[in-house]
Formats: C-alpha cells, structure tokens, sequence
C-alpha cells in the first residue's frame, strides 16, 4: 500500500514538473514574440545599457499579463496528460497572440495621441510605462478568463468540435475584454477634470499610475465576467454584462472614495495633476482604491 501511494505521488509530482515546464516555454516563447513584433527595441539595452525605468516599467507589466494569459492555458480540469499538453499549448500560443494584438490595439485607440514607443525609449516616459503595463496586465487577465474553462461543443461531436468552440469563445470574449478597457479609457478621460493624454505628454507618472489602477480593476472584473465554462451564449453574455456595469459604475465612487475618505482634507485632481510635483503616492491610493474594489466585487458576485 504505501509503495502504491509512493508511486502515486511520484506521477503527480512529475506531471507537475511538466505542466511548470511547458509554462515557461510558453512564456519564453512570449518573450520570443515580443522580440519579433517590437524590432524597434533592443531589450538587453534599454534594461541594462540605457536603465530606461519607463521600458523597466512597462515590459514588467508585459511579462505579468503574460504569466496570467498562459496560466489560463495551464489550469483547468485535466483531461489526461497528452490531451493537456495539447490544449496548453493550442490556448498557450493563442494567449501569447491576443496579448500582442491587444499591445497594438492600446498603442493605437487607448493611447493614440501619441507614439508610445517613442514616449518610453525615447522620452523615458515613466508614467506611459506605467499605463502600458496596466493595458498588458488588465489584458493578460481577459485573456486568463477567456482561455480557462470549457466550451460547449456546438459543432458536432468530434474533438475538433470542442477545439473550434473553445478557439471562437476564446476570441470574442477576448474581444469583449478588449472594448470594454477602451471604454474604461474614454469613461476615465470623462471623469477627470484634467486631459489623461496631456498629462502623460508631460511625463506625470501620477496619472499614469491612477489611470493604470482603472485599467486593471475593470480587467479584473472582465475576468470574472469571462472565466467558467461556456453555458451558452445569453448566459455567459448576461453575467459578462453584469461584471462591466459593476466595473463602470464602480469608477465614480472609487474616485470619490479616494478623494474624500482615503485623503480627507486633500483633493486628488490637485495632488496628481495641479501641482508642480505630482504627488504619485496620492496616485497609488486611487489605483489601490480601482483594484481593491474590483477585487471585493468579483468576491461578492
């Protein structure tokens, strides 16, 4: 008996090393893609030649939301060891495009008044860096619940079926994410007396901290809306609903919040945007006030 449960738990803890081993080839295979799609930066020497904190800042952010992509890809109920390691790296490599594409799609409609290449290498623009890691870790968590779970197979009952299911959920519900950070954006931008493109131009790294907050509150209640298996389309296009309209309605009161009860006697538009210094500790606040309440209502729901 206790040879038999000895060579149990030597199977567990070898499949173990692999599914960790298959993770940080996906995520080497991340880093590979972010090489290739990013020829205008030369990593090694922004970190190390140049200690561009800005490029620090937002390739850190990278890697996160790249962690939590292919986490979504390696979690989940086992399906037997081959079967496993196939989906992973099917929704791994998946995980590893969308986050790349959801890269682009920031540069271009979220920060697009500006080249935010050149605001990090160039400028050393901390408080871009900042918002760009925000993107890439608010990203990499639609992409942890758009990934994880299984979906119905509308197509039959062959594996392929179950393949191309989970492969068009994956994607729309990725590009549900996708547009409701966008809208985040823009209802932010609305609810700050001060222009968030105008600030960040002048390298304020509070309101890239603040904003970054929002950013990755609203991912992760994007996250809850998305994560689970894939009941049916109204069902889990309902209870995504939900998650969004908690996450929109919660960016108002946040704001209040911070700037009445976490910094009483002291207004946050002026710490963060009318003052000589802005006051990045006050930024801080606002971003945790964003996350925490992001995280006590995808508790709650």
């Amino acid at each position: 008996m206790k040879a038999l449960l000895e060579n149990e738990n030597f199977i567990i803890i070898g499949e173990a090393i692999i599914y960790i081993t298959s993770a940080f080839v996906l995520f080497l295979l991340g880093k590979l893609f972010y090489s290739v799609t990013h020829k205008r930066i030369n990593t090694n020497e922004e970190l190390v030649k140049k200690d561009n904190l800005a490029f620090a800042i937002s390739i850190t952010g990278y890697y996160i939301g790249l962690l939590i992509a292919i986490l979504g890809a390696v979690i989940g109920e086992s399906n037997g060891l081959l079967n496993d390691l196939i989906d992973i790296l099917i929704y791994g490599i998946l995980a590893i495009i969308l986050l790349n594409i959801s890269s682009v799609i920031s540069d271009k409609i979220i920060l697009r008044k500006f080249d935010v290449t050149k605001e990090i290498i160039d400028d050393r623009n901390s408080g871009t860096g900042a918002v760009e890691a925000a993107i890439m870790i608010g990203s990499g968590l639609v992409i942890y619940g758009a990934v994880s779970g299984e979906a119905h197979n509308f197509f039959g009952d062959l594996s392929f079926g179950f393949l191309l299911s989970g492969i068009i959920s994956t994607i729309v519900f990725w590009l549900l994410g996708q547009i409701v950070l966008i809208i985040t954006s823009y209802v932010y931008d609305l609810l700050t007396p001060y222009s968030i493109h105008e600030h960040l131009e002048k390298d304020n790294v509070a309101v890239g901290v603040g904003f970054g907050g929002a950013i990755i509150a609203l991912g992760i209640l994007v996250k809850q809306g998305v994560s689970g298996d894939l009941v049916s389309w109204s069902y889990n296009l309902y209870w995504f609903s939900v998650d969004v309209m908690f996450g929109l309605a919660l960016l108002p009161i946040v704001r209040f919040i911070a700037d009445k009860i976490l910094l009483p006697g002291e207004k946050l538009t002026d710490e963060i945007a009318n003052q000589e210094k802005p006051n990045v500790g006050a930024a801080l606040i606002e971003a945790f006030a964003y996350v925490g309440g992001a995280i006590l209502i995808s508790y709650c729901l």
